[in-house]
């Protein structure tokens, strides 16, 4: 008896679906540069960068980890594409680099169009907030592959810099000062850990005293971008060193950067660590050691400025952002 791809897994009919109802959101974030539509085989984005003596472009790949099984518990699937894309823009923008345009992949066992939308629909709100075009991307669907309702997303951004004004830490010095920027949460790392001890306590949609939130909200905090609060300071000339804390934390980011020969004194009681860490240390009985070198303990981001700089910057971030002296190079 003949079969169908249909039968056996993969429904293009859906896919063309999901093209459709994504065309909309997907178009809204481009600007004069992108000179393709969604449904090409490729995007094409005006490379002329006239405002740059020496442009040069900074690309990076990630995805979100075990945050989307929270997303698949909760059932909510809108903001796991802002975090995707604000991680990325992140990690660009430790080498001054303004993002360009953004492509994702998503792929799942069985394609459900409502939830390829809301992940596309945080991709693109994302892309708009940080200035970003969302010009391609690959929807697979990949029969058995994936557990019933669950998918998996990642993503790539490319971005500018002009090389002369590329952060690299090669500037930084001892006695320069650490500023942290205040994360929301988790963000996307540590979940494997985080879900261990938090769930053997709690379900999602409980409400938890500690953190006067249901815990699938708390877990679900978007994962912050970073990029108009810092970039006017790049601009500026006043960043020698920027790390986004992400696996490995505070001291595990930002000693990448670091020239040989310096190290990274740290005030671990400079600001107050959120809840939701607190309930996850209480809970697991982790080590300060082990906490350290995984979670961001509440700064997702860190600036490394000389110390001349440092109430300038302060000054200028005092109204938009939550920031501490957290530490200095030694």
């Amino acid at each position: 008896m003949a079969i169908t791809y249909k039968q056996a897994g993969v429904d293009i009919e859906a896919g063309e679906i999901t093209v459709e109802r994504i065309k909309s959101i997907v178009q809204s974030t481009y600007n004069e540069r992108v000179l393709s539509d969604i449904g090409l085989f490729g995007g094409f984005f005006d490379a002329k960068f006239s405002e740059y003596d020496h442009p040069v472009l900074v690309s990076s790949t990630d995805g979100v980890g075990t945050k989307l099984k929270i997303a698949f518990m909760m059932n909510k699937h809108n903001t796991i594409g802002q975090c995707l894309v604000n991680h990325c823009v992140n990690d660009i923008l430790t080498a001054g680099a303004k993002p360009l345009f953004f492509l994702d992949y998503f792929a799942t066992g069985k394609l459900d169009v409502e939830v390829a939308y809301q992940v596309v629909s945080g991709l693109a709100i994302a892309c708009k907030e940080n200035d970003c075009a969302l010009i391609g991307g690959e929807t697979a669907e990949m029969p058995s592959f994936y557990s019933d309702g669950e998918y998996d997303i990642s993503g790539t951004i490319v971005g500018v810099v002009d090389k002369s004004k590329i952060i690299n830490g090669s500037k930084i010095t001892k006695g320069n000062v650490l500023i942290g920027l205040a994360s929301n949460g988790l963000h996307t790392n540590g979940y494997s850990l985080a879900r261990s001890v938090l769930l053997k306590h709690f379900s999602v949609e409980q409400y938890v005293p500690e953190l006067g939130i249901i815990l699938g909200e708390e877990l679900l905090k978007v994962h912050r971008s970073y990029f108009r609060v810092v970039y006017p300071l790049l601009v500026e000339g006043l960043i020698l060193g920027i790390s986004h804390i992400t696996g490995g934390g505070i001291l595990g980011n930002t000693k990448r950067i670091l020239p040989k020969g310096l190290e990274l004194k740290i005030d671990w009681y400079s600001w107050e660590m959120p809840p939701i860490f607190k309930l996850i240390q209480k809970l697991g009985e982790i080590s300060d050691e082990e906490m350290r070198n995984v979670f961001n303990l509440g700064i997702g981001l860190v600036l490394i400025v000389s110390k001349e700089d440092v109430n300038s910057i302060l000054d200028r971030l005092k109204d938009k952002e939550r920031c501490y002296i957290i530490g200095e190079v030694v």
